[in-house]
């Protein structure tokens, strides 16, 4: 979500965000990739604008569209949140979890290549 790592490996500010926000946003709608992966809670409550932890968020679909995109009426992206493999090193009894997102993102990406 930002192009550094904040000193002391904390979660980025919100300064911080808004200052990079436009470009990662131009970078997705420039690349247009078939579906997005946010790693984390900062990225994926930034990037698909919710307020909810990585807990709740994780495992679910969900369309990211930027204004942009909406203007232009391009169809969402699927996007789906993940849990930072960091957090999984620190917390190994979550990967069965993040095992079936990854599951679910083959499939996905299985159904949008078909």
């Amino acid at each position: 979500i930002i192009f550094w790592r904040p000193p002391g490996n904390r979660d980025p500010s919100s300064t911080e965000i808004e200052l990079c926000r436009p470009f990662v946003e131009r970078h997705v709608e420039l690349a247009k990739p078939k579906l997005l992966v946010f790693m984390g809670g900062p990225s994926a409550k930034t990037m698909l604008a919710r307020t909810e932890g990585i807990t709740r968020l994780r495992g679910r679909w969900f369309d990211y569209r930027t204004q942009a995109m909406a203007e232009r009426d391009d169809a969402p992206i699927p996007a789906m949140a993940l849990f930072h493999p960091a957090y999984l090193l620190r917390s190994p009894i979550h990967k069965r979890e993040a095992w079936r997102d990854l599951l679910s993102i083959k499939a996905k990406l299985a159904e949008l290549t078909d």
